[in-house]
């Protein structure tokens, strides 16, 4: 075998192993390996740099590492992400055909691959699978993974298990538009005052300019209207083929939801005219817009979030909940990172008690006073991937002492139905009863300064305990300068009680250990759930409990997320930068495990029964645990607790 034939079979090889490219046709993906320049990069050489022309070529690392940068205000890059083996970087020349947002420069040694844009452009036309997958990587702002591969190459915190990147089904899915409702059109010399009450009469936010044989030359939309006549460059009464956008972008009737999305990506539009053979040379059918790709995923996070504010009938709320669910599950098997999940979750969560809230209020009339909702617990700390236990607290202005019962009573009936709400919505109450609608945790700023001064200057178990759960509040709906006047309040006040941080830092240290000394999961010895594992005691509370201290210890204010938490430590402390690193990867990887464990289950997903693992998850299990005595000991040093009694 020749030298040359040699090299282009490892390509083949290498590319074959990877998504999307192990999603081309054997023969296709051989005639594209054969096109591939490998290149070989210099430790920090550039291969592009932000503003350049975009290349011919998009890259793949075969070897080595590629960090994409940004460059700031304050002229320190900001680093977006470090590509891996088989990572693919620099779609924006593939998909927008833009100048590249970012610097790319090899962080080590390197062997890239360049795939010529030209030879993968049939490919990405022809195969719907592909042109999602680059699609979705290219919205994300973020280079397209491997991260089962990305994954193993985490020495210490080990494996994602989850199932391999898949595309949804619903995405291959035909789009079905009613052509007799979606086609506004009229022909190039209507005049745009014309054009604008026809588009106001159908109710439509656009208007296909056909010619007499109804094939397509050009579309009319509402931002045309705006930036054209309303700023005066044209007038009113000018035909509308001087303001109209052209060519169209036209399609195939019924295409694949994928084709759309593609093709709405690469040409930066909101509209594509369906025509009966889908070019510009024939009849005109309907237009398939933006939000008719919305709809059709349903399950889309904006929909979702879109449908919960809007809604006017609060029965609704618990079906869309349903369908978060959904979405969660789809995300997780696709193997989605658990930051974007969990920012996607806490939003749809949010959305749901901020509609509640509105819901009580119109219900008890306008507030007495200025109030804010606060989130506790994992939904506090924005991991509440599941429909756990409810958490929460109210806080209310000090005004008016003698009708402080009054603004309470208020503030505990808005509780309760808030509470009932969740409760429909598939949220438990919490066992301990602390929710809004207990009047304990329903109380005036004042109040809640004095709770938290008497546990931080009297540091007792149940101070403790309380200021574990409480502290992890986090603003969700009122007032949110009184949430940022308490926080002042607690930042004080440890700063004058200097003893509290050692005893928080040994309370820390309480949780049991997860592994026993030949490393076997540690299981519950009876109850309801004897012989299984406590994901959350053993191994999340004990990284959850440190790192609210260590943000204490730095103060940190205004971050709740126990790994974006350890990510800000790793900013300010240096030399414990890899450390925190790898807590916040073990943390995510805990969080996906129990998540699974519990749509598996439909519970909680909170005990695991090691006898159902496989053997490779058990050791990405038992890898994540290694942070835990690693943090611990460094809390054990930095607070001396050795020394305390």
């Amino acid at each position: 075998m020749k030298p040359s034939n040699v090299i282009q079979e490892r390509v083949h090889e290498f590319l074959n192993t990877y998504p999307p490219f192990n999603l081309i046709d054997p023969e296709k993906l051989r005639a594209l390996a054969r096109q591939v320049r490998v290149l070989y990069l210099e430790p920090e050489q550039v291969l592009f740099a932000q503003g350049d022309t975009a290349h011919e070529h998009f890259y793949v690392v075969r070897q080595g590492s590629v960090r994409l940068e940004q460059a700031t205000e304050g002229g320190n890059p900001k680093l977006l992400d470090v590509c891996d083996e088989g990572d693919v970087f620099g779609v924006r020349a593939l998909i927008a055909k833009k100048n590249y947002s970012s610097t790319a420069t090899s962080a080590e040694e390197s062997l890239v691959y360049a795939i010529p844009i030209v030879a993968f452009e049939p490919i990405l036309t022809e195969n719907p699978q592909v042109a999602l997958y680059f699609a979705a990587g290219f919205a994300a702002g973020q280079p397209v993974r491997n991260p089962t591969l990305r994954d193993a190459q985490r020495a210490r915190v080990g494996l994602s298990t989850i199932a391999p990147t898949s595309i949804p089904l619903h995405l291959e899915d035909a789009l079905k538009i009613d052509t007799a409702k979606n086609l506004v059109a009229c022909p190039p010399d209507t005049s745009i005052r014309l054009a604008a009450q026809m588009m106001s009469d159908k109710d439509s936010s656009f208007m296909m300019v056909v010619d007499s044989g109804q094939r397509p030359l050009g579309i009319l939309t509402d931002t045309d209207l705006r930036r054209q006549v309303v700023a005066g460059h044209v007038a009113i009464d000018d035909p509308v083929e001087v303001i109209m956008s052209a060519p169209v972008i036209t399609t195939v009737p019924n295409p694949p939801m994928a084709d759309a999305l593609i093709h709405m990506i690469r040409h930066k539009v909101k509209h594509l005219c369906v025509t009966t053979d889908g070019t510009v040379n024939s009849r005109a059918l309907g237009v398939l817009t933006e939000h008719d790709l919305l709809l059709a995923q349903g399950n889309n996070p904006a929909v979702l979030i879109s449908e919960i504010r809007q809604t006017r009938d609060i029965a609704s709320l618990p079906g869309i909940r349903d369908r978060a669910e959904e979405l969660l599950l789809k995300y997780l098997e696709q193997e989605v990172s658990i930051s974007f999940i969990a920012n996607i979750i806490t939003e749809i969560n949010d959305a749901i008690i901020v509609r509640a809230l509105q819901h009580a209020e119109k219900e008890l009339g306008e507030p007495p006073v200025r109030y804010c909702w606060l989130s506790l617990g994992s939904e506090g700390r924005e991991e509440q991937l599941l429909r756990t236990d409810q958490d929460n607290a109210l806080v209310f202005e000090d005004k008016n002492a003698a009708l402080e019962k009054e603004h309470q009573a208020y503030f505990l009936k808005l509780g309760a139905i808030v509470r009932d709400i969740l409760l429909q919505c598939g949220f438990e109450k919490c066992p301990a009863d602390m929710m809004a609608s207990n009047p304990k945790w329903c109380q005036p700023l004042h109040t809640w300064k004095q709770y938290f001064y008497n546990w931080i200057h009297e540091p007792t178990e149940e101070a403790l305990m309380h200021t574990s759960i409480f502290y992890d509040y986090r603003p969700v709906y009122g007032d949110l300068s009184l949430s940022r006047q308490l926080t002042d309040y607690i930042y004080e006040n440890i700063q004058q009680e200097r003893i509290f941080l050692p005893f928080l830092a040994k309370h820390a240290l309480q949780s049991p250990p997860p592994l026993s000394f030949f490393r076997n999961f540690i299981v519950e010895r009876g109850g309801e759930h004897k012989d299984q594992f406590d994901i959350k005691l053993r191994a999340m509370t004990p990284l959850v409990d440190a790192a609210r201290v260590l943000t204490l210890d730095n103060r940190i204010a205004g971050e709740n997320n126990t790994f974006k938490r350890f990510e800000k430590l790793a900013e300010l402390e240096p030399q414990n930068a890899e450390l925190y690193r790898e807590a916040a990867m073990a943390y995510e990887i805990m969080m996906r495990f129990r998540a699974l464990n519990g749509l598996r289950n439909k519970n909680s997903g909170r005990y695991l029964n090691p006898n159902q693992l496989n053997k490779l998850e058990r050791q990405t299990l038992r890898s994540t645990f290694k942070p835990i005595s690693d943090i611990q000991e460094l809390l054990q040093v930095r607070f001396q607790l050795n020394y305390l009694g």
